[in-house]
């Protein structure tokens, strides 16, 4: 190891700024399905609690300090909001452009990006990402004055605490930072696809472990069906089965139908297991005998922003 050396060139850095706000609200299940664009986000002020030393003394000496557990929270301002944080901050529309306030308010994540800068690239030199999971912000104060010779923009602030998301062999957490300066960029480019949405594929929030996969792990294969049961073109097939489709990678979105040969659709719902691979279509009643079914394949999008060739399988059911 060398001397130490203080503000050498290119290791001057900073950070500033703070743009690319996405909102998420949280879904009842504790994901963030659908991101929407903050607009007019012009601060976001992190402010940590917590942490606090109690000391513990033992033969007449301090023995040890035991801290408290840190909690999460900021506050955010901005100029205008999104139409989806009316229920984050407690409104409900009673009708088309009729709101009122002093409701339950909706659990949200966010993301916002701020520069990195040093004293050779500016502020080129690189960005941060940080993502906020289990917000819930307070009511705050509005206030409405008067146009005059000096007009200024209403400025919104929300005060917010957080309830932490489980991470693998971590404590639970409500705030991720990527840094661009120090990860993979082809692996940041695909975080930003599911943050910010590509064609077909709407943006949403990844938790931490899923974050985690996506950067710790090698290039991922292509999204692949593995198996469907009852398999393609399979006969005699019990009218009591459920159609169990499983993919090589974790899947976060999808548009698969299930109708007769002649097209008339069948009632059902989706469940996906815990690894997010395994999709289960259960049928709401009994198939019908001697029927031929089609599962349309469409649209299905896996972590890692990558598409599935849309595809059709069939299958006959039993006769009587």
């Amino acid at each position: 190891m060398s001397r130490l050396s203080w503000d050498a060139t290119g290791e001057r850095l900073y950070e500033t700024g703070v743009k690319n706000g996405v909102l998420y609200p949280q879904s009842s299940s504790g994901t963030y399905p659908l991101g929407v664009a903050w607009n007019g986000l012009t601060n976001v002020s992190e402010s940590p609690t917590g942490a606090e030393a109690t000391p513990i003394y033992a033969d007449n000496i301090k023995y040890l300090n035991l801290l408290s557990t840190e909690e999460f929270a900021a506050t955010i301002e901005a100029f205008t909001y999104p139409a989806e944080f009316e229920a984050c901050d407690g409104g409900v529309d009673l009708a088309t452009g009729v709101a009122i306030g002093q409701q339950s308010r909706q659990q949200f994540g966010m993301c916002y990006r701020t520069e990195v800068g040093n004293d050779v690239d500016g502020e080129e030199y690189g960005y941060k990402l940080h993502l906020i999971y289990g917000a819930l912000a307070a009511p705050s104060e509005k206030a409405y004055q008067t146009i005059n010779d000096s007009p200024e923009a209403i400025n919104f602030s929300w005060e917010v605490s957080t309830t932490p998301v489980s991470v693998t062999d971590q404590k639970p957490t409500a705030s991720v930072v990527i840094d661009s300066t120090k990860c993979d960029a082809t692996t940041l480019a695909t975080l930003e696809d599911i943050l910010y949405g590509t064609e077909g594929v709407d943006p949403r929030l990844p938790l931490p472990n899923e974050i985690k996969t996506l950067f710790d792990g090698a290039a991922p294969s292509a999204l692949a069906l593995s198996t469907i049961d009852p398999a393609d073109a399979e006969t005699d097939v019990a009218i009591d089965s459920a159609i169990t489709m499983t993919f090589n990678n974790a899947i976060v979105d999808y548009n698969i139908t299930v109708t007769t040969a002649a097209g008339v659709p069948v009632a059902g719902a989706f469940s996906l297991d815990s690894t997010e691979k395994i999709l289960t279509f259960t049928p709401t009643v009994d198939l019908a005998n001697s029927t031929t079914y089609l599962v349309v394949i469409a649209n299905v999008a896996d972590i890692y922003a990558q598409s599935l060739t849309n595809q059709v399988k069939d299958f006959t059911t039993a006769a009587a």
